[in-house]
């Protein structure tokens, strides 16, 4: 027995050799040695920033055009954080967005036309003479508003799992570390939420005075998540193991950008009585205060002026009709073929419903913009026809003014010295005929527009 422990000594001797050298070649090789550490960057070139509502706002442009709301001039104020978060954060919601309120603004399009706030800017340019203050744009409406909530840790939730299993090994050599070995497992996870509000609000500019329901107030919870898991072996001693962790935070910025332009979809859909929930998605409903102010243009219209709008509705629709405010069988077949269901033999005018399936159901694609413009040849051609025809009919009206008896011309005065017969009793001249009234031209049909549908309109445009 004592010849055999110098041999087991010298095995243990090469093995721990053995080991050592591996080692060593391993730290050799450049990749594994710790003072070649290297780390390879992602490169990402640039790219347009592309949000779920870009198309919205073309969307909503193009909605304008279709809609014929008329242009509309829109001024917006700076938008700021008015929480305060901006700076104890550290700049985790931006402290301006009037920035983001004008890219948003500008992208509409259509007949939106977007004039920026810049006094300073405006000064200088009239103290250089560069331009003068009488030749620019003045706004229809101002657009005011900002970050008004900012609620970090409104709830903060985690989750773990930690697992581990170990056993001896029997007749393990005594040079070991240790006779066990096992395996552990840990799954750890941690989430927060936060919401940031925004509010805007719509003032007329030349009272300043706020108009009406033209208000949003939208929010938005965005998220940020911590998740670990790890994974250990232990085997006679030495613990081998893997580990991984990750954080993700939703971008604060990027929200917010996401409500300004939701925002701005939905204050200028309701000034302009649009239905935009349209471009918002299949879940959005209808907004009430669009659709009472259509119930309510539709009040104040005529029979004949609510037929004509749906007319031109239908138009869009892809109907050539005439546009002449009656119920004729090219109209009637229109609306048959929009809703089968409507009994049109028996219509005699058109109900308040069907007027606002009809209007909200416009499509404003490519093909509804051509059916718009040329939609507006045709009116502007009657129009042109309406009036020049009420113009011949005034100047081939009679002439002949009416004189009443009274300021007829007083008979010539007799010579001198002799006396002017006096007049028969009850003799009087007889009043001559007043001329019959030029022929009333006819009304010119009413342009269906939006221009009424979401402000108050005067006795002319009623």
């Amino acid at each position: 027995m004592m010849k055999n422990r110098p041999a087991s000594a010298l095995i243990r001797t090469l093995r721990i050799t053995t080991t050592g050298a591996f080692l060593l070649s391993l730290a050799a090789c450049g990749s594994m040695n710790p003072h070649n550490v290297d780390v390879q960057l992602e490169k990402s070139a640039p790219e347009v920033k592309i949000t779920s509502y870009t198309k919205a706002l073309s969307d909503i442009g193009n909605m304008s055009v279709i809609y014929d709301t008329g242009a509309v001039k829109l001024q917006s104020t700076d938008i700021t954080d008015k929480t305060g978060a901006a700076m104890t954060t550290g700049g985790e919601i931006q402290r301006n967005i009037t920035e983001i309120m004008k890219s948003t603004l500008n992208a509409i399009g259509g007949n939106i036309i977007f004039i920026e706030y810049d006094p300073s800017f405006i000064q200088n340019q009239m103290v250089t003479g560069y331009s003068q203050f009488k030749n620019k744009v003045i706004p229809d409406v101002v657009i005011t508003g900002g970050i008004t909530e900012f609620d970090r840790g409104l709830e903060t939730r985690g989750t773990g799992t930690d697992a581990s299993i170990s056993a001896k090994v029997k007749g393990a050599p005594t040079w070991f570390p240790s006779d066990e070995f096992g395996g552990s497992m840990g799954n750890t996870a941690k989430e927060g939420k936060a919401r940031i509000t925004l509010d805007f609000n719509m003032k007329d500019f030349q009272t300043l005075a706020g108009i009406a329901k033209m208000t949003t107030t939208n929010s938005m919870v965005v998220h940020k998540a911590v998740k670990e898991k790890e994974v250990g072996l232990t085997l006679f001693g030495p613990t081998f193991g893997l580990k991984g962790s990750i954080k993700k935070v939703q971008g604060r910025h990027e929200a917010v950008r996401l409500l300004v332009q939701v925002s701005m979809i939905q204050l200028i859909g309701k000034y302009l009585a649009m239905p935009y929930w349209r471009v918002l998605g299949e879940d959005a409903k209808p907004d009430p205060v669009v659709m009472n102010a259509i119930a309510l243009t539709y009040g104040n219209m005529s029979a004949e002026d609510r037929i004509s709008s749906v007319q031109q509705w239908l138009f869009i629709h892809g109907n050539d009709l005439d546009i002449n405010g009656e119920l004729d069988q090219a109209t009637r077949a229109a609306i048959k073929k929009f809703d089968p269901s409507v009994p049109v033999d028996s219509l005699t005018s058109i109900p308040l419903e069907l007027f606002q399936r009809i209007y909200i159901s416009m499509p404003f694609d490519t093909q509804a913009m051509v059916r718009r413009n040329k939609l507006n040849q045709i009116l502007n051609a009657k129009a042109d026809a309406e009036a020049a025809a009420a113009e011949q009919t005034a100047a081939t009206a009679p002439q002949e003014q009416y004189q009443p008896a009274a300021q007829q011309q007083a008979a010539p005065a007799a010579a001198p010295q002799q006396a002017a017969p006096a007049p028969a009793p009850q003799q009087a001249a007889a009043p001559q005929k007043a001329p019959a009234p030029a022929p009333k031209a006819k009304k010119p049909v009413r342009r269906a527009t939006g221009m009424g549908f979401g402000r108050m309109l005067n006795e002319d445009e009623w």
